[in-house]
């Protein structure tokens, strides 16, 4: 073929013959025409068809669904589609069905300059690339998410998370949007968002211990249930319908721990000083808060509160119950964790009940017998005291462990008498138990001699002794301190003693006294002093003899 030229025409081409033809060849439209002269070869083709290139929408947010359309305008039907992100083919995580391309979840990687064709597998034939469409993927909002107090939180706190969404502008500025009042974007200023907050995987209402209350999740009292990734995000009507979610670890640490001991151990008896102590694991500058029950404690007239340490005065059964503390302090952590409540129980001390033999009130004279008896347990130690005196063995009182006695009471033994006991073990005391005694004096006894005294050797003398009241009386008759039986000098009638004939020798202190069965058993006693003169007695008997002989 030497000496010819091979020209590709298109329909509208003529063909020029080269310097060795003069015969032109007109290109017939719609028909491929091969002419041979002299050899020469022409071959004629149509045009390829064209691709169209459509996104839908053209401008996305991250996260956001695009779908691409390839449309090749033939009437074959067998096209394989091929699609180009700035000059590469598409990555393999794309969805490619038909003449569709589809990103699920757009990112910003995904911007760019799509292109596609057809190609037609077999036949070696493709159709013309689409015209470049630009794909714009626009981040979405920014969600800060805040937590106060900071990280870690303790045990008891109360937990505050603020989800933040960045403002219009500064989102805008961000993605290098400039501003235009007729721009769809615009309604992002305006559009309210609604919150979304999870825990880990699960979606948080509010509950008993979570507040959403729309930007803000408060968490009440924060426990280790509650450690886990906490993250937010905001949804709306218009687009964009989210924004990016954004999280925080939490972190929740034992608070200190509190621990309550009280001495003595309960159960504490009744009467009993009792001493509780706060002790709080770290930490330093606590403010102690006590608490009995669910009412809070402050120093009174049975309370002492003293930092750490909480007294009662004087255990009474109105104080059993449950005690607990706390510590609180500027810094965090701001508390401790409550103590756990302690019970104490307040039991009666042993019973002290005190007897008085005889019954009160008593008779001046008589002997006064207190028994103290302890209802429970031994090896109790007796104290014993009328009003605030504490009494011990003395001339009038005898103290014999569980017993007082008190040998001839008068009336200043009257009085409030009481008796506790104590010992080394638990409990240390009983109750103390107290009895007035009443002391009244005895029947009054008066004595009367008749002759008067002084009497004369030789007289009778009568000595009578009268009770001021009461009846059945036994008499007892002394001269000085020994009592007087009937003899062959004295005569004892009932109230009445006689002497007959007195002598020197009854010269002496005489008394008397009653007693009885019933009480008051004893009267008090009366004396009298007898003087017996000898010398007036011999004076009367000359004087009577010289009377006598003169009358005869």
């Amino acid at each position: 073929m030497e000496g010819y030229k091979l020209i590709r025409a298109e329909k509208s081409d003529r063909f020029e013959p080269t310097p060795s033809f003069s015969t032109p060849v007109k290109v017939k439209e719609n028909r491929k025409v091969c002419c041979l002269s002299h050899f020469i070869l022409l071959s004629f083709f149509t045009a390829l068809p064209r691709s169209t290139l459509t996104v839908t929408p053209d401008s996305v947010f991250t996260g956001e669904r695009v779908i691409l359309t390839c449309e090749i305008n033939s009437d074959h039907s067998d096209w394989r589609y091929e699609w180009y992100k700035d000059g590469t083919e598409v990555s393999e995580r794309h969805t490619v069905k038909g003449n569709t391309l589809t990103i699920e979840r757009s990112e910003t990687s995904d911007a760019g300059l799509y292109t596609c064709k057809g190609h037609i597998d077999g036949r070696s034939v493709s159709s013309q690339s689409s015209s470049a469409v630009y794909l714009s993927v626009t981040d979405l909002p920014t969600s800060t998410l805040t937590v106060t107090p900071d990280n870690p939180v303790f045990t008891g706190e109360r937990v505050d998370l603020k989800c933040m969404i960045e403002s219009h502008s500064d989102w805008r500025q961000r993605n290098g949007l400039t501003y235009d009042r007729g721009y769809d974007w615009t309604y992002y200023q305006t559009a309210e968002w609604r919150y979304e907050w999870y825990k880990g995987s699960v979606m948080l209402q509010t509950s008993e211990r979570y507040t959403v209350n729309r930007d803000t999740l408060t968490i009440r009292g924060a426990t280790e249930s509650d450690q886990d990734q906490f993250w937010c995000r905001g949804q709306r009507d218009e687009r964009p319908n989210s924004s990016q979610s954004s999280s925080v670890s939490l972190t929740v640490t034992d608070s200190p721990r509190s621990t309550l001991t009280v001495t003595p151990y309960s159960p504490v008896f009744t009467g009993e000083r009792v001493i509780l102590k706060c002790v709080i694991e770290s930490h330093s500058n606590w403010r102690y808060v006590w608490y009995k029950g669910s009412v809070m404690l402050q120093s009174s007239e049975r309370y002492t509160v003293n930092t750490d340490t909480l007294t009662i005065r004087g255990a009474t059964e109105s104080d059993q119950d449950q005690f607990w503390c706390r510590g609180q302090r500027d810094e965090r952590p701001n508390s401790s964790q409550s103590s756990s409540a302690v019970p104490v129980t307040v039991k009666d001390s042993p019973t002290s009940t005190l007897t008085v033999t005889p019954d009160s009130p008593v008779f001046t004279g008589e002997r006064v017998s207190l028994k103290c008896e302890i209802e429970s347990y031994s090896n109790w130690r007796y104290e014993w005291h009328k009003d605030s005196v504490m009494l011990q063995t003395s001339e009038r009182y005898t103290v014999n462990r569980d017993t007082l006695t008190i040998t001839a009471v008068t009336t200043s033994d009257a009085g409030q008498f009481w008796c506790r006991g104590q010992r080394d073990k638990r409990p240390n005391s009983s109750q103390s138990s107290s009895v007035p005694v009443t002391v009244k004096d005895s029947p009054t006894s008066t004595l009367t001699v008749t002759p008067d005294s002084p009497v004369f050797t030789g007289e009778r003398v009568s000595l009578k002794c009268v009770i001021e009241s009461r009846s059945n009386w036994r008499y007892e008759w002394y001269k000085d301190s020994v009592m007087l039986q009937t003899s062959e000098r004295y005569t004892v009638n009932t109230d009445t003693l006689t002497i007959r004939g007195a002598t020197e020798s009854d010269q002496d202190q005489f008394w008397c006294r009653g007693q009885r069965d019933e009480r008051p058993k004893l009267s008090q006693s009366s004396s009298v002093s007898l003087t017996v003169t000898g010398e007036l007695n011999i004076i009367v008997l000359i004087n009577s003899l010289c009377y006598d002989h003169m009358s005869i």
